[in-house]
Order: structure tokens, then C-alpha cells, then sequence
């Protein structure tokens, strides 16, 4: 369609609108909208204020709730196009208008946004769901009106040749509806087969995170290509781009690809998978998320420390779960010289294995490590199986129970005590330091 035919075809319309709107029954159609427009708004207030599509929709499967609240949120729309239709089906069976084509447009056209918004409302995005529904129906409007394929005509009359590519705003539209749709049920499919994943007891958790990843990215890709070969598109006319991406890639992405294949390298040897406990340079915790650029870390106060995936490649890493669900906790500790040390270690040792958290498949061993100046240095060390409870706490709490102990059997730990002396009420000041045993 050359420009003279859309100008022809705009002017044809023109003309034909115009001797439409010198009609008085236009002015009665128009009326008659506006009236059916007011009562669905009252009428669509009154239910609101007395249904509640909640506690209507309660003990309702999914789908079904879901359309109870799409028609609650639509009850005006659905008044309206039952009021028009039924103004128009009067009109024309007493005569009064041969088609009343006015009302008929107005009716379809509520009728087409209550379909579309139903169809939609599976779609939990709402921006999504907007932009879905408003291109849809202006699709449906067109074709209402009978201007469907005059439109296509003149999207498609409009080319920008890209090699053996003859790039429309009819094309540009056709795969960006497409691409939409196909992403969505991408994310549907990808969702039901990640759940599938998870819920298998016979993979991993890094295999699973591995497939999900891959599952995700050829699902991605095989939508593309579905989607461009659909349109007509050569895949081919793409080579020229996959060499930019090439280039790109040698220079401004080369982390972002190092990243990438270092976290499926990571997915793959299981070195960490979510749930380990590993310490990374400065930055300790237990990761609770494993991604394609990066891990995430829980720190346990709060922070999720993001660790890029190519750290975890080329530096040290310690994965305290690796082999194993436990650790073992060392205590320091010291006592003065007049308490027996057989005691010490018996008491530390028997606190120990007394303490719930600590684990019982190895027993707890006190060592006398160190005869200090002023003191005699002792090392408990116990074994923790459940890290949900934090080595941390564990500490502490044996730490609690063997000050008790102290106090209950006269067991003194020393500290300093520092004495200053002044003598004839000036200086020099003498400093004598004491260790209170």
C-alpha cells in the first residue's frame, strides 16, 4: 500500500463519518451509552460496597477464585455491555433502526476487554497484565470496526531494510506480542519444572540449582527461535550481531562471562552448594542462594554478603560442611596454680558433654596445653553437629556453665591487678603490677 492509497483510504473514511454523524439516531445512540454508562458505574458501586469477593470466592478451587474476583472487578464493564446489547436488540426488533451499528460497536467493544481481562488474569505482573490487555483489545477494536487488515496494510506498507531483513512496525509488533506471550509461558513452564526439580530427593542441591539454570536458559532460547521463525525471520540475519557479542564479549563483559562459567563450574563439582558454611576471605556465613553471577551469603546478622563467582574460583575458600555437618570448638581458658588440674580438665569435660548443642559421637577432651607465668592454660574441645545453632553460641554456653563451675568449686581465674605507690606525696611515682591469683 503506497501513501496515496492510505491518504485515499483516510479520506473515504473521513466522508463516510461525517454523513454518519449528520444522522439524529448517531445523537440517540450516543445518548443511550451514556445512560447504559451511568447505570453499570451506580450499579458497579452498589456491589462493591455489599459483595465481597473474598469471603464469595472462599472454599473455591484457584481458576475459580480468580474469576469471581476478575467479574467483581469487572461488574460495570459486564452491566454495560448487557444494557447496550439489550438497547440495541429493542431498538432493532421494533424497528426503530435497521442495524443500530453504534451500540453494536459499543457492546462488543465491553464485551472484548471483559473476555481479555478474564484471560489475563492468570498473570500475576500487573504491569504486564496492563499492557497485555490494552494491546489485545485495541486489537479486538480494529476488528470490531473493520479496520483490522487496512491497518496492518499501512504498518507493513513502512520497511527499513536490514540486509535480506525488510524490518515493518507490523513485524516489530508481531514479535513483541509473540515474544511476550512465549516468555510468559516460559516463566509458567519454568516454574512448574524448577518445583519438579526441587522436590526431587535423588539430585543435589547444587545439581539442582545447575539444571534450573539450564532449564531456565534453553527455554529462553527455544522461545527466541520459535518466536523469530515464526515471523518469517532468517536466524541467520542475526550472525552479524553474534560478531558484535563476540567482540563485546573480548572486552567490556569479560567478567560477567568469567562469572558465568565459573558458576556453572561450581554447580557442577559441588565444591559449595546452598546450606554450606563457608568462610571467604573476611566474609563467613552459610549460602542460602547460588546464582549465575554470584553466591549470596547469609552472614547470620542480617546482611547477605554477594559474592561474585569467580572469587570462589581462584581464591581460598573454607567450606566448614564440605565432608561433614560438624565442627569442632575450641575453649581457652586459664586457672590460678592452686587448682588441681585433673579436676579442671574432669569438670570442663563433664560440663561439656552435659550441654545439649554439643555432639556425643566424640566424646570432649580438656588438654593442659601451657605453665604460664602467672597461670596455667587449659583447651577444651568438643565437636558441633547442628550449625543451625551457631558455634558461636555453643561457646558462649559452655563458656557459661564452666564460670559457674568455678565459682561453685572455689576456682580462681587470675587477673591482673595493678598497685601505684606514691611515696613522700610526690613524684617519682612507683608502679608495682601484681597477678591476683
Amino acid at each position: 500500500m503506497e501513501w496515496d492509497d492510505i491518504r485515499q483510504a483516510l479520506q473515504a473514511t473521513i466522508r463516510s463519518a461525517e454523513a454518519y454523524l449528520g444522522s439524529p439516531w448517531f445523537y440517540v445512540q450516543v445518548g443511550i451509552i451514556l445512560v447504559a454508562a451511568g447505570i453499570s458505574l451506580a450499579s458497579a458501586s452498589f456491589l462493591r460496597a455489599r459483595v465481597d469477593p473474598t469471603s464469595l470466592a472462599m472454599g473455591l478451587p484457584a481458576p475459580l477464585r480468580i474469576l469471581v474476583r476478575v467479574l467483581m472487578s469487572r461488574a460495570g464493564t459486564i452491566i454495560f455491555a448487557l444494557l447496550t446489547s439489550i438497547a440495541r436488540g429493542v431498538i432493532v426488533k421494533t424497528e426503530i433502526l435497521r442495524h443500530g451499528y453504534l451500540l453494536s460497536t459499543a457492546a462488543s467493544l465491553a464485551t472484548a476487554w471483559v473476555i481479555i481481562r478474564l484471560a489475563t488474569g492468570l498473570i500475576r505482573n500487573e504491569f504486564v497484565v496492563r499492557a497485555v490487555s490494552v494491546t489485545a483489545w485495541i486489537v479486538a477494536a480494529l476488528s470490531i470496526i473493520g479496520k483490522l487488515d487496512d491497518v496492518a496494510a499501512a504498518l507493513d506498507s513502512i520497511s527499513i531494510p536490514l540486509g535480506a531483513l525488510r524490518v515493518t512496525p507490523l513485524l516489530v509488533l508481531k514479535v513483541a506480542v509473540s515474544l511476550g506471550i512465549a516468555l510468559w509461558l516460559v516463566g509458567i513452564l519454568g516454574n512448574f519444572l524448577e518445583s519438579r526439580i526441587s522436590r526431587s530427593r535423588d539430585l543435589t542441591p547444587s545439581v539442582q540449582v545447575l539444571l534450573i539454570k539450564m532449564m531456565r536458559l534453553a527455554l529462553m532460547v527455544a522461545a527466541f527461535a520459535v518466536v523469530m521463525s515464526a515471523a518469517g525471520i532468517d536466524l541467520s540475519v542475526f550472525a552479524i550481531f553474534s560478531g558484535a557479542i563476540g567482540v563485546g564479549l573480548g572486552f567490556g563483559l569479560q567478567k560477567i562471562v568469567a562469572n558465568f562459567i565459573s558458576g556453572v563450574i561450581l554447580l557442577a563439582d559441588k565444591s559449595v552448594k546452598p546450606g554450606d558454611l563457608v568462610t571467604i576471605g573476611d566474609s563467613s556465613g552459610r549460602i542460602s542462594a547460588m546464582n549465575t553471577r554470584y553466591i549470596s551469603v547469609a552472614a547470620g546478622d542480617g546482611r547477605e554478603i554477594l559474592i561474585p563467582n569467580e572469587d570462589l574460583v581462584t581464591q581460598k575458600v573454607v567450606n566448614w560442611t564440605y565432608t561433614d555437618k560438624n565442627m569442632l570448638v575450641k575453649v581457652n581458658f586459664a586457672t590460678n596454680y592452686e587448682a588441681d588440674p585433673n579436676v579442671v580438665c574432669k569438670l570442663a569435660v563433664d560440663i561439656a558433654r552435659q550441654t545439649s548443642s554439643v555432639a556425643s559421637f566424640k566424646p570432649p577432651n580438656c588438654l593442659l596445653v601451657e605453665f604460664a607465668e602467672t597461670c596455667m592454660r587449659f583447651t577444651l574441645t568438643f565437636w558441633v553437629a547442628d550449625l543451625d545453632v551457631g558455634a558461636d553460641n555453643v561457646r558462649s554456653e559452655v563458656m557459661l556453665k564452666l564460670w559457674d563451675a568455678f565459682k561453685r568449686e572455689n576456682i580462681r581465674v587470675p587477673y591482673p591487678v595493678r598497685e601505684i605507690r606514691v611515696r613522700g606525696g610526690a613524684l617519682p611515682v612507683e608502679t608495682v603490677i601484681d597477678v591476683q591469683n
